[in-house]
């Protein structure tokens, strides 16, 4: 029996190589308008909320400011990553991934066994019995499987140019067009946060295997 499944191999590396694209892709068309904004509309300076530095050249695609050619590369990658998701949630539903290792047991939800989990972490002791994951490695991944990932679309497609009159409904339902942009960037960049914490956990419980493991399979904790 192996560690990850197949379905979330493919997953790991094709969302990876989608989610770097479409992040790259986004500091340029964030270059093109750095303000944010709440509610439906908004252009001036004293609206927003916040004012994004700009990205440098070397941190974005294409490697020079072009408005046209990072929304042709963003779409590009939206659509099989929205596709990926979908796949992957249904994967783990049938191949019960998803009941096995990263649904939360009421238990688990005590302070104490929270507060537990965090020394270990603390410790770099990655250890943990009964499951495949510990407490915050489920809730990591639960958030960004079912919060950050889908958030990602949603505001995704309220923001695009021409979905408004299909997904009205969905511009209201996330605050108006300017709100849902607002939400984008907020979502990208915890992404963003979690893929640099997941980063230093690999390289601290042993790179070689991690990688070993999500490339090959690798064994199960219960063989």
């Amino acid at each position: 029996m192996k560690r990850h499944a197949l379905s979330t191999r493919i997953w790991h590396w094709l969302n990876l190589v989608c989610l770097v694209v479409l992040f790259m892709s986004g500091l340029t068309i964030s270059n093109a308008h750095r303000r944010l904004y709440w509610g439906d509309w908004g252009f001036a300076p004293e609206q927003a909320w916040l004012i994004v530095p700009r990205f440098p050249d070397w941190m974005t695609i294409p490697g020079y400011y072009s408005l046209a050619v990072a929304r042709d590369w963003h779409i590009l990658m939206a659509w099989p990553f929205a596709l990926l998701l979908l796949f992957m949630w249904v994967a783990m539903l049938v191949n019960r991934h998803f009941k096995r290792d990263l649904m939360t047991s009421p238990s688990e939800w005590k302070p104490a066994a929270i507060w537990h989990d965090v020394v270990q972490h603390l410790k770099l002791n990655f250890d943990h019995e009964g499951g495949k994951f510990n407490f915050l490695q489920k809730l990591a991944y639960g958030l960004v499987l079912g919060v950050f990932l889908p958030m990602m679309i949603f505001s995704g497609i309220a923001i695009s140019p021409g979905m408004e009159p299909t997904f009205g409904w969905l511009v209201e339902l996330l605050g108006g067009r300017q709100s849902a942009r607002s939400l984008h960037f907020i979502f990208a960049f915890a992404l963003f946060g979690f893929f640099v914490v997941h980063v230093v956990l690999v390289i601290l419980a042993g790179p070689i295997g991690q990688i070993r493991d999500m490339i090959t399979g690798g064994k199960s904790d219960e063989a």
